[in-house]
């Protein structure tokens, strides 16, 4: 978590900005002939990479561990595959108000996208969550996300002209899901490794992505689609996004108290059940929406930092109200540095924030 950390005067994620620069370097310099095809090969390269280390990282045995608060995590599951694509097709009556029907696409896209790990982790711990829990969350939600954001993207994008096909959904099997199970086999001889070099291997996997981003939005450069985005349409794009996380906030916060949860799960709940991933929707995007991946992946990148922006104040504000709970109970320990989370005592830690490396 100490990684996503930056100052918090910055308004913008670094990440988010060199992503935006990269599209910039797109727009202005996008590749060409003989350089589309290299950097399409790359960017190919790049995303098997990606899912082959995300494959070395992801622990199945810890996830597997986590099956013992089942409730838990069928209500984040719920969230991310059920009522996000619900909200995202209900969002088709913005067409054409506030969205075209491509930048419709990419909202419904983001929608069919796992949840995040690590920013879901930071979040749940600023806000004494169930961290534990939401370790488990993200795993379960990554793996699964592997299988059903191309089956959900075959049903529901299938006719809208995204250009989704049976050779994208055989390019995510060949890309992705082979690369993973490849890291997942080969986890127990190099996980090592790789663990202890997290530090230059995620250079690796941000790298891989901005090198995805600028063959995308290449493509879609040269093939003339970003006349469709005005600035009146990525104004109602904002305002539609806005809306999608205001209500995803409110549902799982509603949802979980309604269902039972304690005040630590409910914070995994809302955390991990609102919140979309950066890092496993860019590749995914580029396989699914070809020359079109760039106006399907500007929805998620902007989702993405409005999500930290908001969920930050949010954990920041329920960690306070964790403190001076913990404070007016057990006033020593809150004075030595450490509050109770869940029964254990936990060091105060500050706010993280950035993308997530599954």
């Amino acid at each position: 978590m100490h990684r996503l950390r930056y100052p918090s005067w910055f308004p913008l994620d670094p990440y988010i900005a060199a992503l935006l620069g990269t599209v910039l370097l797109a727009a202005l310099l996008p590749a060409r002939g003989a350089g589309a095809h290299v950097a399409g090969g790359a960017s190919t390269a790049a995303v098997a990479l990606l899912f082959f280390l995300y494959g070395v990282r992801l622990s199945t045995r810890e996830a597997m561990d986590g099956l013992r608060h089942w409730r838990l995590h069928t209500t984040v599951l719920a969230c991310t595959f059920v009522l996000f694509p619900v909200l995202g097709l209900a969002a088709h009556v913005l067409v054409p108000y506030l969205l075209t029907p491509q930048l419709w696409t990419g909202l419904l896209f983001l929608c069919l996208v796992p949840s995040t790990i690590q920013s879901s982790i930071a979040f749940t711990s600023l806000a004494r969550g169930n961290v534990a829990a939401a370790i488990c969350a993200g795993s379960f939600s990554s793996l699964a996300g592997l299988v059903l954001t191309p089956l959900l993207a075959a049903v529901l994008l299938g006719g809208s002209g995204a250009g989704f096909s049976m050779d994208s959904f055989l390019g995510i099997v060949v890309q992705l899901l082979v690369p993973f199970a490849a890291g997942q086999v080969l986890r127990r001889w190099i996980g090592g490794f790789v663990l202890r070099h997290k530090k230059v291997l995620g250079l690796v996997d941000r790298g891989s992505i901005l090198l995805v981003v600028y063959a995308a939005f290449s493509e879609g450069v040269v093939g003339g689609i970003w006349h469709l985005v005005t600035p009146l349409r990525l104004l109602g794009l904002l305002l539609s996004e806005a809306l999608l996380l205001a209500a995803m906030l409110a549902l799982t916060s509603y949802g979980a108290r309604r269902l039972g949860f304690g005040r630590a799960d409910r914070i995994t709940i809302v955390f991990a059940g609102s919140k979309k991933s950066l890092a496993a929707g860019l590749p995914m995007a580029t396989v699914l929406f070809g020359a079109q991946a760039g106006l399907a992946v500007l929805p998620l990148m902007l989702f993405h930092q409005m999500q930290l922006m908001v969920c930050a104040v949010i954990a920041k504000r329920w960690g306070r109200q964790a403190e001076a709970a913990a404070q007016a109970a057990n006033p020593a320990d809150t004075a030595a540095g450490t509050v109770p989370v869940r029964g254990v005592l936990v060091r105060s830690s500050a706010p993280a924030r950035g993308d997530e490396t599954p």
